[in-house]
Formats: C-alpha cells, structure tokens, sequence
C-alpha cells in the first residue's frame, strides 16, 4: 500500500504534511507518513487470526459477520475506555423525567464523543466471566448510544452471531483475541484504522471471490483526486474560518472522506470541512459512520441506502463531491423509481439528461452529484459552485451513439461548460480490476482561462511496480516516498499547468468543447431490384409469414375448417397464377407490379394490398444494374441493408462534408436529415495513440532464421 516506514510520535503528529504549490495548484503530500507498514500489516494479521478460531464453525464467506463488527466494538471500547468511569457516574445522577434525547445528550459530553456506552462492561471486564459473556456482551452492546445500538443491531445483526459464537462455545476466546489487541486512537490513528478496515474487507471478498474494490479506493488515487478537487481553491480554503462541505455519494468506509478531511486540515487548521457520505452496503456503512463518530461528526451526515432510490440528503447542496462508484454495474434492480424520476420531472431531476443502459449505471452518480452542485454566486464567486471527482472506466467516455443516454449526459455536462479534466489512470491500479480507468473533474465554476475548453491528461504511464500484488492491484501511483518517484505531484502539475503542459508535454492536451460533438448523418443509396418469377423466388414465397398465415385457422369448429381450405385455395390460386408470370427479370418495379396484378385479375383472383407488397418482396432481388424503385411521389426508395451512418465533426458542415467524403464513393446517396443526430464522444486514447511503425521485413526474416537455426540444434542434442 505504501504507507511509509516511520510511525508518528503519537497524537500531536499522527499526520505532518507537505504543502506546496505545482503550477497552479496547490499538492497535498505526507511529510512524516502517519502509517507504519509494518505496524498497520502485523494489526491485520493479527485481526484476521481470529479467523483461525472461527474456522470449522463458519464458512469462509461468513468470517466477516464476526470480525468486522468486534473490530469496531473493540475501537470504540478503546475510545471510550478513558471516561468510562465518567459515564457511568454520569448516569446515577441523570434527572428521572429526563427525555431520551436530553440523556443521550448529557452521556455523551460525560464521554468527550459524539458517542457512548453506559453498561457497566468493558471488553476487559468482559473476560471475567467467561459463563456468563454472551449475556454480559449483549448487556455491552445494548448500552451504546442509540445510532450505534442501531448500526451493530440492525446492520451488522451482532445479537445473531453473539449467541452463534456462544453456541460453539468460542466467544469467550473471540472477545480474549480482541483484548489483546489496542485500537485507541493515540496508538492507531483514524486514518490508520481507515486502511486496517479496508484491508479486512479487501481480504473478505477476496476470499469469496467478490469485488472489493466497490468498497474502497486506493489511498494513493484518492489523495490524487484531492489535489484536483481541492488544488484551484487554494486562496479561498485558506481563508480564516472557512467552511465547507465534501459529499460521498457511495462513500464505502469513508475513505474518500477522511483524505478530504486531512487536507484541509493540513491547508488551514483553522478550517473546518464536513463530510457526507451515504452507502448502500450494510457492513461497509455500519464502519463510516462508527468512524464519523470518533472523529466527533454527527451521525447524521452518514446515511444508510441507495443514493438514487433513497436519496440521504434530498435539496441538500455540497462544495465538493468525490466519488468512485461501482465499474459496470446493472441498475435494474432500482430501475422502476429512476426511469419514473427521469420521466415525470425531466431536467428538474436528477437524470433529465438521459438514462444510460441498464447494464452500467455509472453515469448515474455523476449525474445525482451534479443535481447536487451549488449554483454561482456572481457577487461572490468564491462562495458560490461546486467542484467535484469522480472515477470511471472507459465505458462513460465512449459508449453509446449520438441520441442515446450515455452520449445524451456527455452533451449535456459539455454544452453547459462543466466538464473541466479527464485524466488517464494506469491499468492494474484496483484491487478488484486490472481495466483502465479515468477521473473526470467536473465543475460550474472553471477558472476563466479554461472556459469554453476540457483538458485530457494522460497519466497512463506514471505508475510504479508493486513488489507484492494485492488481487488485480499491481500497480500504484508514486507518492515520492521510499524511493519511488513523486508520481502523484506530477499528474498534479499537469493538471494544473494546464495550457502550458499541452505546449509542452505529449501527454496533455487542450481541446475546445465542440470538438467532441459531431452529428451522426444517417446515408441512404437507393433500393434497386428486379423481379421475377423464378423457382428460387416463388420457394422463398411458401416459405413467408403471411402466405403460410393463409391456411392457418383463426377461428374455432367447422367454421375454421372452412377457412382452411379457403386460404389453402387462394395460396394454390396465386401460385398457378405466378407460374404464367414466366422466368424473364424485369428491371422495373411498375411494369413487373402491373403484370402481376393482371395475372390475379385474370384469375379472378382478390389479394389484399398488404400480401400483395408481400409477394412483389419476395420476388424482387437487388440488382445494381436495375432501375430504382421510387414511392408514389416519386422519390427513391433507401435500401435499408445499404444504409449507412456517418459522424460529423461540429466544427465541420455537414453538406461539405458529404460532398467531400461520401459523394465521390457512391455519387447517388443521400442524407436522411430527419434521422440527424446531435451526440458527443471523448475518444481518449484515440488522443494519445503514437504509431509505431513495423519492424523492417529483413529484420524479421533474421529472427526467424535464428529461431530456425535453434530448433534445430535443440532437436540435434536431443537426438544424441
């Protein structure tokens, strides 16, 4: 992970940072790094040894049910652990009629958090029983304020695997093997327990084979992200006194959070930024908020739920959002509620733009985040907007045609001048997926000199080589620590030199919005047929719906059998007829149309319009030579398999274009311009792409002929 080889000198440095300038944004690095590798790695390793206790009892898939929340139980034991005695002094001397929310309020300061726990329990004490720790413990979980009562009740459901561990009879050692273990903030810091709980859970679902990466995000990527997010408001987060707000919509442990936290921190300490974040995992969001807690937030900026069907913070606005939702997941699930928002309210919802498909919901996110952006103060600029990251794979940059949901919300966040950056990420950087993947900074309040433009950084080969791989992770971005180049600082500076680094550098580039519009033209070429009566072409006949439909019954009894033979007759009628028709092609669709109707009336024979067009299909084949067939206003007809799409640039008329591109290949096509479509599409690596040219042919011959040459001196010594 790259923590760093030096543990703080306890609280007072649990994290010194390095603040600087890189071009025109301001970086965020560690200094004195907060997390000691070794330490953090041995912490995990012993939390998950528990496992060793479990084993037998429960499955792999269910190790988490008990390690995760005992984990949190003993942090907070741990935080409480110094007025404790307070608290429980505290409730002797609360007044009878005191209301609920009064008392909660009173234990609370008694225990210096926003938190507390009022049985008379601590994990300690716990063990001084060993026949009665399953009704002691449900006792201690039981004497936690209510939110957190609530989280390890209702979300971990605690209570179930308390009296499942009882019954095996391992409690007692499972709450033993946690005693010996200190998570008190002045040993372990927030940010530490943050990469504790998140390597657990990394671990969890590597066992059960599931994506862990939709629970957090590498820590190197987040404070990257944060640079970008935070980087151009520097002046204005340096002010004193200054509030703002940072918002998670899928905020997993809170990771995302707690960088945000550090780096205003670090910028201004006299500053003060609230987090929110709300997550739809039951054990993920159970360890946010408990982390909320200790910081000393209130429990109501973590919500539990899905942020588009139960939106945590419904009209609520926030100065920065970060987010890194889940790659490519379905969202049929709670489609029902999303496409009736996107319908009945339109642009004043959240997903007026468009609905991408259902098979990836990403574009989702950003669109609920911008729905939650501030609007510009003009007055005061500094006050007003929002500015927010998010973290997508390649699906988001290109999928979809002009017209469709996903090109829809590109036109969208571009034709309004909100998105700012994409930058390029290397591959194999997640722990769940070795893709590609892109932040896209997005915002209502660009800096003037990036009005109008969007800047695409590529910082696909900024990486270094992890000595050890964790699940599809064997990448990370430098932090410039232990050797590693400072990776992080130079993504930043080209970010923030902006025009200057696309002068300068091949892997940044500026472009204007309209440069990734185009109309999509829809290119018709006539239909040109002849026809025929021919064995092959009257076969293809019998064989079509609507003359098989003719001798089928569509009523009941002898009636039916009556239709039968009626449709059996006129299919034998219309046959007899076409055989005088004669094999000889006809090159024009009206003449052959008027024989053939002369043939049916000659037989007396009535056929409704709809079969009739039928049978002129069937006998028709494309023929280039043949004259085009034209409606009855005598314009052509397109040849549906013909047709044929092309993208024009907006910078770029489509008429010239036409003639330029199209018109001398096939001189008789022609645009449909009711089918134009406006789309949008951000071709990244189209962008980049260097060629590289193939290696010369005597070059290759060589190699060939060396290989030739071993293979038989190999085969030689085998021989022998």
């Amino acid at each position: 992970m790259g923590h760093g080889k030096h543990a703080a000198d306890g609280p007072a440095r649990t994290r010194l940072l390095l603040s600087r300038r890189i071009g025109n944004v301001h970086l965020f690095t560690e200094r004195a790094p907060r997390v000691r590798l070794q330490n953090f790695q041995d912490k995990v390793s012993f939390i998950w040894s528990v496992a060793d206790l479990l084993r037998g009892d429960y499955s792999q898939a269910d190790y988490e049910k008990v390690i995760l929340p005992f984990t949190v139980l003993r942090r907070l034991d741990c935080v409480l652990k110094k007025t404790k005695t307070a608290v429980l002094a505290k409730v002797k001397t609360l007044p009878k009629k005191a209301d609920d929310e009064m008392r909660e309020e009173l234990l609370n300061r008694a225990a210096g958090q926003k938190f507390h726990n009022l049985s008379k329990f601590t994990f300690e004490s716990l063990k001084d029983d060993p026949d009665q720790i399953a009704a002691n413990l449900h006792n201690y979980v039981a004497g936690f304020s209510k939110t957190l009562r609530d989280v390890f009740l209702e979300r971990f459901e605690i209570d179930n695997q308390i009296d499942r561990l009882d019954k095996a009879d391992i409690l007692y050692l499972v709450v033993k093997k946690f005693c010996d273990i200190d998570l008190h903030p002045d040993t372990v810091s927030n940010l530490q327990m943050g990469y504790i709980f998140e390597e657990l859970i990394r671990k969890f679902k590597e066992q059960t084979n599931e994506a862990a990466g939709h629970h957090f995000t590498p820590r190197e990527v987040i404070r990257l992200m944060v640079n970008l997010l935070f980087g151009e408001d520097r002046d204005a987060l340096t002010k004193k006194g200054v509030i703002r707000t940072l918002y998670d919509p899928a905020c997993g442990t809170g990771g995302m959070l707690t960088v945000g936290e550090e780096y205003l921190r670090e910028l201004n300490p006299g500053g003060m930024l609230k987090t929110f974040g709300q997550e739809l995992n039951p054990e993920t969001f159970a360890v946010a908020i408990s982390d909320t807690l200790i910081k000393g937030h209130d429990a109501s900026q973590i919500v539990y739920g899905n942020s588009f069907t139960e939106d945590g913070f419904p009209g609520t606005k926030f100065d920065y959002m970060l987010a890194n939702p889940p790659f490519g997941v379905e969202w049929k699930k709670y489609a029902d509620p999303i496409i009736k928002e996107h319908e009945e309210l339109g642009m004043s919802g959240r997903f007026g733009p468009g609905l991408p498909r259902i098979s990836d919901g990403s574009l989702l996110f950003l669109m609920h985040m911008v729905s939650k952006m501030k609007s510009l103060r003009p007055k005061e600029p500094e006050k007003g907007g929002s500015r927010l990251a998010i973290v997508f794979n390649g699906s988001p940059l290109f999928s979809g045609a002009a017209g469709s949901g996903e090109s829809e919300v590109r036109r969208w966040l571009i034709e309004n001048d909100w998105l700012e950056a994409i930058i390029g990420l290397p591959d194999q950087l997640f722990y769940n997926t070795g893709i590609s993947t892109y932040i896209w900074i997005v915002t209502n309040r660009k800096a003037p000199e990036r009005r109008g433009k969007v800047q695409l950084v590529d910082a696909s080969s900024l990486f270094v080589k992890m000595r050890r791989s964790l699940g599809n992770k064997r990448n990370e971005i430098g932090d410039g620590k232990n050797g590693k180049p400072d990776q992080i600082a130079e993504i930043t500076r080209l970010y923030g030199d902006f025009i200057d680094a696309a002068k300068s550098n091949k892997h940044v580039k500026v472009f204007n919005n309209e440069d990734f519009g185009y109309w999509r033209i829809t290119v018709e070429r006539p239909l040109r047929l002849n026809f025929c009566a021919s064995e092959d072409r009257i076969e293809r006949l019998k064989a079509a719906t609507p003359f098989t439909n003719l001798a089928k019954s569509k009523k009941k009894g002898k009636e039916g059998l009556r239709d039968i033979e009626e449709g059996q007759q006129l299919q034998e009628a219309i046959l007899a007829a076409l055989a005088g028709l004669g094999t000889v092609s006809e090159r024009q669709r009206e003449p052959f149309v008027a024989k053939l109707k002369a043939a049916f009336k000659a037989k007396n024979i009535k056929v409704p319009a709809a079969l009739l067009a039928n049978i002129v299909a069937c006998l028709g084949e494309r023929d280039e030579t043949a004259d085009i067939c034209r409606d009855s206003d005598g314009n052509p007809e397109p040849d549906a398999d013909l047709r044929d799409y092309e993208n024009v640039p907006l910078t770029d008329d489509i008429d010239d274009y036409f003639k330029r591109e199209v018109l001398p290949h096939v001189p008789d096509a022609w645009i449909d311009r009711d089918k134009t479509k406006k789309g949008y599409e951000i071709p990244f690596t189209r962008h980049f792409y260097e060629f590289t040219p193939l290696r010369p042919l005597d070059v290759i011959e060589k190699e060939i002929a060396d290989l030739e040459a071993e293979i038989q001196s190999m085969l030689k010594g085998a021989a022998l």
